[in-house]
């Protein structure tokens, strides 16, 4: 029986939206691949020899070989590349030359202290960002825009290690605010059950209050410091998005009818500009996955970019791709999800 025109119309359009998954499914495999083999072949152009580090700088040439063999560096690049795929298809990341355990023990343990700085960062940076480009784009040319363009400007020119060392010594050393670098004071640290990894979550659940507050205490500091960057992109990308929103002739419009200039940017412009806005928060979030490593080493926190740090100066080549394939693996799904979301929100995308 011959297809209807409204099932031939459903049916092309499940094949088309079907093509369009697989596309971005193999479009995120070979971006992944690319990443690690890249990755992969700046790891082997180290100058740190990672057989001297397992074997000592007097070992005989003999126990050299036999390490070297042991490791698969005696194979050409492209073989040891191939045998880290297959491994990895398995999920077997290998195990780690610095800490002698399996990377995805260790990227267990540590991914969620970044998740958690990573996203308190955030919210910090969404609020103070959208609140910021919504004032600027009140009243364009205002001091209050003037203001929200020169803390946009500061927060990406200013280093956010130095703005993390500063942070340190104005708020830890001089004035006590802050209890500083990690996420818990000795007397708790080895005391806490960790249940989901997140201090403030098992701090709270143990029903101590007194250890949820030196957590709070911990994590504020690290959280402004790296919010600054993520607040200063938001701003910057949102307002532009607003102002040019607002030179649209149903905005000319609305102003013609009477509406206030606040009513128009939240009613009309604001909700207009949610597909720039739902890209901006997730390439924000990415980036503060992917770039929250000198704050973790400023602070000593013990996430992903510590670890990763760590695992350079050390030339653990398992380590360092097992990290990147993560932060990585988010990034990218951040940035196919917020593309899936502006498509399904934003009918002008469609």
């Amino acid at each position: 029986m011959a297809l209807s025109l409204s099932e031939a119309g459903f049916a092309r359009l499940f094949w088309r939206r079907s093509g369009r998954v697989a596309g971005g499914l193999l479009s995120l495999a070979i971006t992944l691949l690319g990443l690690l083999a890249f990755t992969f072949l700046l790891s082997h152009l180290s100058p740190v020899d990672p057989v001297l580090q397992i074997a000592g700088d007097h070992a005989s040439a003999s126990t050299y070989a036999q390490v070297r063999h042991d490791l698969g560096l005696d194979q050409p690049v492209l073989m040891q590349f191939w045998h880290y795929i297959t491994h990895l298809l398995s999920g077997d990341l290998g195990i780690s030359r610095l800490t002698g355990q399996p990377v995805t023990d260790d990227l267990q343990r540590t991914f969620p202290a970044t998740i958690e700085l990573a996203t308190c960062a955030m919210l910090f940076g969404s609020f103070f960002g959208i609140l910021l480009a919504l004032l600027a784009a009140w009243k364009p040319g205002s001091l209050l825009d003037n203001a929200a363009r020169l803390i946009s400007l500061l927060g990406y020119s200013v280093p956010v290690f130095w703005l993390g060392l500063l942070g340190l010594l104005l708020f830890y050393a001089v004035l006590h605010w802050s209890a500083g670098p990690g996420r818990l004071d000795d007397i708790w640290i080895y005391t806490l059950e960790p249940k989901t990894g997140l201090v403030l979550v098992d701090s709270w659940l143990s029903g101590d209050a007194e250890m949820f507050r030196n957590a709070i205490a911990h994590l504020w500091l690290p959280v402004v410091v790296l919010g600054l960057l993520s607040m200063a992109g938001i701003t910057r990308l949102l307002r532009a998005a607003l102002l040019e929103e607002s030179n649209k002739e149903y905005v000319t419009l609305a102003r013609a009818k009477g509406a206030s200039r606040g009513r128009i940017l939240l009613l009309h412009v604001f909700p207009n500009v949610r597909g720039t806005l739902i890209t901006v928060l997730a390439l924000s979030y990415a980036t503060l996955l992917e770039g929250s490593v000198l704050t973790e080493t400023v602070f000593a926190w013990p996430g992903v970019g510590r670890y990763m740090t760590t695992a350079l100066f050390a030339s653990d080549t398992p380590a360092i791709l097992g990290s990147t394939l993560l932060i990585g693996g988010c990034f990218i799904t951040l940035n196919a999800l917020a593309d899936g979301l502006t498509w399904l929100t934003d009918p002008r995308t469609r």
